[in-house]
This record gives C-alpha cells, sequence and structure tokens, in this order.
C-alpha cells in the first residue's frame, strides 16, 4: 500500500488550498458542504489547478461525481455516503476512496470495500461539527492499525499540533485536522509549524 504525506488539511475553499499548498502540504481535502454546483465546481477546478502545480494530492469530500469529472485523486466518504456512491466508477477512473469509520462495524464495512486510506474519528472532541459518537481515544488508533495492518490510518479530531506525536506514536499514519490550522491566525506559519514538526512530508 503506497504511502501517504503525514500532514492532511482539511479546508473549505480552493483559496486555502492554495495558501496550504504553498506552505509545503502535499495531501489535502476540499470539504465543501454548503454550496451551489457552479461553485463547487469552480472550487475543485481552482484547488485541483493548485495541487497539479505543486505536485500535491487533492481529496474531494463527498462529491464523488464532481471529483470524477475534474480528475481529482481521491475521494473521501463517510458511511452514509457509501450506499450512494457508484464505487465501481471510481475505479474505472483512477480515483482513490479514503472512509470514515466511528466503530468496528463501520471499520468491517470499511475493509470489504477495499479502501485506499481509512479514518478514524474523533479522536479528541471537536467543535467543529456535531459528533453522535464518543471520542475514540488514542488507545483506538493502535487497535485501528492492528486491524487494517498496512492500509494507512489516518487519525482526525480534536488533533493539535501538540496532540500529533501521541497519534502518530500509537500507529496512525497520517494526521488529519480542520481547526488547528484553519481558526489559526496564520494558516500557512501554521502548516509549516506542522510540516516542520512532522519532518518529510511523505
Amino acid at each position: 500500500m503506497s504511502r501517504l504525506p503525514r500532514f492532511y488539511p482539511v479546508v473549505d475553499s480552493a483559496v486555502l488550498v492554495r495558501a496550504l499548498i504553498g506552505a509545503g502540504a502535499r495531501l489535502i481535502q476540499l470539504r465543501i458542504k454548503q454550496a451551489d454546483d457552479a461553485r463547487l465546481r469552480r472550487e475543485i477546478a481552482d484547488a485541483l489547478a493548485a495541487c497539479r502545480r505543486h505536485g500535491a494530492l487533492l481529496v474531494v469530500n463527498d462529491h464523488w461525481e464532481r471529483a470524477i469529472e475534474h480528475g481529482a485523486d481521491f475521494v473521501h466518504l463517510g458511511q452514509q455516503d457509501l450506499d450512494e456512491t457508484d464505487l465501481p466508477a471510481l475505479r474505472r477512473h483512477g480515483l482513490r476512496l479514503g472512509l470514515s469509520t466511528h466503530d468496528h462495524h463501520e471499520l468491517a464495512r470499511a475493509l470489504a470495500v477495499r479502501p485506499d486510506y481509512v479514518a478514524l474519528g474523533p479522536i479528541w472532541p471537536t467543535a467543529l461539527k456535531a459528533m453522535p459518537w464518543a471520542p475514540q481515544g488514542v488507545a483506538r488508533i493502535g487497535e485501528w492499525k492492528r486491524a487494517v495492518g498496512a492500509l494507512p490510518l489516518v487519525a482526525i479530531g480534536g488533533i493539535t499540533l501538540e496532540r500529533a506525536p501521541a497519534c502518530l506514536a500509537a500507529g496512525a499514519d497520517v494526521v488529519a485536522m480542520v481547526g488547528d490550522v484553519v481558526r489559526h491566525a496564520d494558516p500557512p506559519g501554521r502548516a509549516q509549524a506542522w510540516l516542520d514538526a512532522l519532518g518529510s512530508p511523505a
């Protein structure tokens, strides 16, 4: 299974994609929940163009049809999206797949469709969106890593730069974050601090 960069910011605009890619990020998720189709297409196209210029990977959250249309690298799906997504179409077009998991049932379901990475969360409480799941805790990362083996494991949820080393030590291959970067006064500067702390971006 191919390795992924350890630093994985999640942002809601192509402007932030460009800023963080410029700071050195090489794996970034575009997660836009509320947008009309014209804006969504424009944001994906602009984000993907920035990633292509810098040799970075773009992950499109949820909008798999638009991801195929624009030739994104990855689609990230929640469990509720699996039933509505044409997974064979993703594979035919060469898109890789990341899946969210929150319990053992979801992990088994995710592994059954052979994703390219599995995400576990929330590791810590997060205020960015309502979560029906209790925080997983760092110990669950090791349990998930033993289950997924060589498949890249992404830890997400309440992760800050200061908490990231514990996630990696517990078995996460990649750490994803939202607020610690995008809500920072200087997102590119914070991204650079992350990259400096994590060492090599891959």
